[in-house]
């Protein structure tokens, strides 16, 4: 469903900040993806991101990291994992 949102499978998105953390670079997807990812991603009464949603950054949860305060570094993979289900 994200990816029929937004277009593409993958973007290399760049920031001319210093320091971007998650949240910053969930926000500037919503800038460049407008209205239909920001109801996929976040709760429209909490404002926070989806609890079914998993952020990765790496491959690791940002959970176990800083969360939406968790900084990024050029060249690092963020990845944005709907639930998934089967059995």
């Amino acid at each position: 469903m994200l990816r029929e949102i937004v277009g593409v499978r993958e973007e290399t998105v760049e920031f001319f900040e210093k320091s971007v953390k998650v949240n910053r670079l969930l926000q500037g997807l919503v800038q460049k993806h407008g209205e239909g990812f920001s109801n996929y991603v976040f709760d429209a009464k909490s404002g926070n991101v989806k609890g079914f949603l998993q952020l990765l950054l790496n491959g690791r949860s940002i959970a176990t990291l800083d969360g939406l305060d968790t900084r990024l570094e050029d060249g690092d993979i963020v990845a944005i994992i709907p639930p998934v289900g089967g059995g």
